[in-house]
């Protein structure tokens, strides 16, 4: 697979995951606005969900990770 399809996979299911839980915690305290809870999910789901993305170097290509709690980024 390629680092750049590898990445943006990976980018959709960290999105995905912090979708789901921060949907199932919102609805369980608002249940009843469905609008609000998908817009407010997507909104914290792309704040804390970690980016990923493809550097080239000289080498070759480098998968890189960004995350809010990790001042760094990483290398994968």
């Amino acid at each position: 697979m390629k680092p750049a399809y590898k990445a943006l996979l990976l980018n959709f299911l960290a999105f995905g995951a912090l979708f789901l839980i921060a949907r199932l915690i919102l609805g369980y305290y608002w249940p009843e606005n469905a609008v609000f809870l998908a817009v407010g999910s997507a909104i914290i789901a792309s704040i804390f969900a970690p980016k990923f993305a493809v550097i080239k170097t000289n080498s070759g290509e480098k998968q890189m990770m960004k995350w809010i709690f990790i001042k760094k980024v990483r290398q994968l």
